[in-house]
């Protein structure tokens, strides 16, 4: 690959010339693409006038979609012409700077960002993606890894929240709800439309990135017509298996029939299709949610951050914040410490927003030692088995566990996740999953299965447990009902934001909401910024990525069809890069 520099409107760019002949220079966000048909040659010194630039397409963001975007069709050079020869391949992935020179960038003392995110999960990287994405300055640092904490111990669900619907209606329906009829509606019309931002969230995660996530069909066995105890604690819910497929159709409509479409599974196909269950069931309901390696999935949010110009660093820890007045007045800056290293340095910043999930309260201590808790932690613990308790590409539910809770068995890796359990308690970082959870979740697994196939303790492969952010209102009275929602709110004496609460397919939108909540209280940054661009933005590797990008690396690279499968799952385009680092190992295996 050759690589050229040049000088295009007064900018310093970076051109990459692939064996097809094509060119990509980057500009900040900017791509240009020069057709393959093009001859002539690039010098080291060319400007706009030149006949190579003047065949190139100019793209932001936006124009990575196939869509010519204002800067392609107003800002764009004189000389550029739109033709249909705009292609997305080859595309060569934006170098991202190392930590070192983040850390570089972060520590120089000799800018003020526009905005400063604490915390490196999935909600705190999107807010760092959007602000960028909108024109701002932006920096985000993470005390440990990126992902390292809730955003990689989940289900690997992106799902809508099915069980929220039936939750919030057994709580509208409850008798205690007569004396206050208007606050029970309310309630449930704020959980209704959770629910309606989350089908969106879910479809704007998955259309835009098919090499990070897919559709996992869900069965729901129902060994009985009337249950009973009633799951979700409501008698009226005893007739679920009578309507569940009404319900289940009225689920997929909140989409806007964007997944798979629900359907039934008879009796004879669902012995077929699991010989490991139970074969007292009356027939089986299947439905579809998103799936996706969520440790993966936040690190490409960062990563996407950095890519469009963020300064992302992880392992540096906020040890405390610098006000305007000494001890203080409004935050103007953070204290760091790189982990790795020891160094202590000062990073200075107009807004200040923490995305900690559940560990939003320690940050939230540094900022006033007598805050009120905003966050009741959940911690939910998951176990990994042998593939064979599972069929390949579908998962089961179970509605109604001994104690409520829904949980899952879903296909993970030629692997089978079975989770998840929901106890309350404070936060802890890298916890242990609890042996007795592992145990009920043992216990509740064999539920669905024949009598002849038991599951083992020592069939357990692995097990985590991860701490979700219930988000409660810190003025709220006590014993006041927490949320899965999340929530905003703003410190008046020293100026900072802290979000948490909602659930991993809502990150963007979360993102999205603190970021319209805060700047238009910081002088001059509702000005500067542009309109979230987030909706449309593939994660990265994620641009020009197609369904044969495995078969490619197989044909190119001559690896395995299962490692091009899994190269693809986790880098999407930048796969290609991963491979061309390789080299033969002069042995027979591996080679």
């Amino acid at each position: 690959m050759l690589r050229y520099a040049a000088t295009v409107n007064k900018q310093r760019v970076v051109a990459a010339v692939g064996a097809a002949g094509s060119a990509v220079l980057f500009t900040g966000t900017a791509v240009w693409l020069l057709p393959q048909d093009t001859d002539d040659e690039l010098s080291e010194e060319n400007t706009c006038d030149s006949s190579p630039f003047q065949q190139m397409h100019k793209y932001n963001s936006d124009a990575f979609l196939g869509r010519p975007s204002k800067a392609m069709t107003e800002g764009a050079h004189p000389g550029f012409n739109l033709s249909p020869r705009l292609t997305r391949h080859p595309f060569i992935s934006k170098e991202i700077p190392t930590r070192d020179e983040q850390l570089a960038r972060l520590s120089s003392g000799q800018q003020e960002f526009d905005v400063l995110v604490i915390g490196g999960g999935a909600t705190g990287s999107g807010v760092a993606l959007d602000a960028q994405m909108r024109g701002l300055n932006t920096a985000l640092i993470e005390r440990a890894d990126f992902s390292s904490e809730t955003s990689s111990r989940s289900t690997k669900l992106i799902w809508a929240g099915i069980r929220y619907i039936a939750t919030g209606i057994a709580q509208l329906l409850r008798l205690k709800n007569l004396t206050s009829p208007i606050d029970a509606v309310n309630d449930f019309v704020g959980e209704f439309k959770m629910v309606l931002g989350a089908h969106k969230e879910r479809r704007i995660l998955l259309e835009n990135n098919p090499h990070l996530t897919n559709w996992v069909p869900i069965a729901v066995p129902m060994k009985e017509w009337i249950q009973w105890p009633a799951p979700f604690g409501h008698p009226l819910f005893a007739t679920a298996p009578l309507v569940f497929p009404a319900v289940m159709k009225f689920y997929d409509s909140l989409s806007g029939f964007s997944c798979p479409p629900s359907h039934l599974m008879s009796k004879a196909r669902a012995r077929r299709k699991f010989p490991q269950l139970d074969e007292d069931v009356k027939y089986v309901q299947v439905f579809y949610e998103g799936q996706h390696n969520d440790a993966r999935t936040a690190t490409c949010i960062a990563l996407t951050a950095a890519e469009e110009g963020a300064t992302v660093a992880n392992y540096t820890e906020m040890i405390g914040i610098i006000h305007e007045n000494g001890d203080k007045g409004k935050a103007v800056g953070i204290k760091c410490r790189d982990n790795l290293t020891g160094k202590e340095f000062e990073v200075r910043a107009k807004s200040i927003i923490f995305a900690g999930g559940p560990f939003t309260d320690g940050m939230r201590k540094l900022e006033d030692p007598d805050a009120k808790p905003a966050v009741a932690a959940a911690a939910g613990t998951h176990i990994v088995l042998p593939g064979y308790y599972s069929p390949d590409g579908i998962g089961l539910l179970d509605i109604n566990t001994s104690d409520g809770r829904f949980l899952f068995f879903l296909p993970w890796q030629g692997a089978t996740l079975v989770g998840t359990t929901d106890r309350k308690g404070p936060p802890e970082s890298t916890p242990e999953a609890p042996e007795e959870e592992i145990k009920w979740l043992l216990s509740e697994a064999e539920k669905y299965l024949a009598n002849d196939l038991k599951v083992r303790r020592s069939d357990v492969l692995s097990a985590w447990q991860g701490y979700r952010p219930l988000a409660s209102d810190p003025n709220a009275a006590p014993g006041a009902p927490v949320s899965r929602d999340h929530v905003i709110s703003t410190n008046p004496d020293t100026g900072i934001t802290f979000i948490t609460g909602g659930k991993w397919t809502t990150y963007r939108e979360m993102a999205e909401d603190v970021l319209d909540r805060v700047l238009p209280t910081k002088e001059g940054l509702a000005e500067k910024a542009g309109p979230c661009l987030t909706e449309k933005r593939p994660l990265r590797g994620g641009v020009g990525y197609t369904k044969n990008v495995p078969v490619q690396l197989v044909q190119e690279f001559g690896v395995s069809e299962e490692t091009a499968k899994h190269l693809a799952r986790t880098y999407g385009m930048n796969a290609f890069d991963v491979c061309k680092m390789t080299r033969p190992t002069g042995k027979a295996w591996p080679r």
